[in-house]
């Protein structure tokens, strides 16, 4: 059967684990190497990667293409406006296309049912590099940088500040799978998905809902926040506006744990979500974090094709 990795519950908790266990040991395994040269055991030799991209990318579209060339394979990246897809080709021939051609698909899209129904026809693994719903490459890498930093999955107290946006859900889809305990503030009419909070809730983990940024945030290990309008999605003056109160500044994050660190899987608008004195200060990993997409993606991609 093909894998396919479209939301964390596709894989599972056990094979999440997994996949954290092993992009730690690649990552300790590259210490001092240059960037571009293949793991030891290249297990990926000779596989193609199609890279499809109808959003603007920096860290999925370097991270996918430098995780497929670590692991020795190759990468073809394709713009959607380039594509015949872009021209009123079906994402269901598209897939049958490509599923000749290539050996696993990635795609960066908007609505949901796209990838889903390039799932439904593809004969090859495809890879939610991200939807307006879900952004489950990013996840795995924030649970890589958290677990790096010496803090247990189980238990572990998460705080979410601002919009209940795709990162967000996924986040939340995590909460369920690895049992940990999500506080997600935001206003009203700003909540994430019902859905994946019930089924998070179903799976054991403990997701609060809370319109009050101190209470999500009171002694949380993590604290994770995103931009407050997303890329391509309608908002403005009055988004933001009902956004202003959930700011992660210094006063905020000093009620959480004093070890607690701040993640943010960018790009961010400093002084809006974010105060740069906490984005740039000692409890900040956005930038490890950011590096571990690498890492993340080359597990997804081992694990989507059968190599884990």
């Amino acid at each position: 059967m093909t894998r396919h990795f479209l939301g964390l519950s596709d894989a599972g908790g056990d094979a999440l684990a997994a996949m954290l266990n092993d992009a730690i040991d690649r990552k300790a395994g590259r210490i001092g190497q240059p960037k571009g040269k293949p793991d030891a055991d290249a297990p990926l030799a000779g596989h193609t990667l199609a890279m499809i991209f109808e959003k603007n990318s920096t860290r999925t579209r370097v991270s996918f293409d430098m995780a497929i060339r670590q692991l020795g394979g190759s990468s073809i990246i394709m713009e959607a406006g380039s594509m015949q897809l872009g021209r009123g080709e079906t994402v269901a021939d598209t897939a049958r296309v490509l599923s000749r051609m290539v050996d696993a698909i990635m795609i960066r899209t908007d609505d949901h049912a796209k990838i889903e129904e390039l799932a439904r026809y593809a004969d090859v693994p495809v890879i939610n590099g991200l939807t307006d719903l879900s952004h489950p490459c990013q996840i795995v890498a924030d649970l890589l940088t958290v677990v790096e930093r010496g803090f247990a999955l189980p238990g572990l107290q998460v705080a979410w500040l601002g919009d209940g946006n795709n990162v967000a859900n996924s986040l939340i889809e995590a909460a369920g799978l690895m049992k940990f305990t999500l506080r997600i503030a935001g206003p009203l009419g700003y909540e994430p998905d019902a859905d994946f909070v019930a089924a998070a809730r179903r799976a054991g983990g403990e997701v609060v809902l809370t319109q009050d940024p101190e209470e999500a945030v009171r002694g949380a290990q993590v604290v994770v926040t995103d931009t407050w309008v997303s890329m391509g999605q309608p908002g403005g003056d009055v988004h933001i506006a009902a956004m202003q109160p959930y700011q992660v500044d210094g006063v905020l994050m000093a009620k959480a744990d004093p070890k607690a660190v701040f993640l943010h899987c960018l790009p961010a608008h400093r002084e809006e979500e974010v105060t740069s004195e906490v984005i740039d200060g000692p409890q900040s990993a956005i930038w490890d974090e950011a590096e571990n997409r690498i890492h993340a993606q080359k597990s997804v991609l081992l694990w989507a094709l059968g190599r884990l």
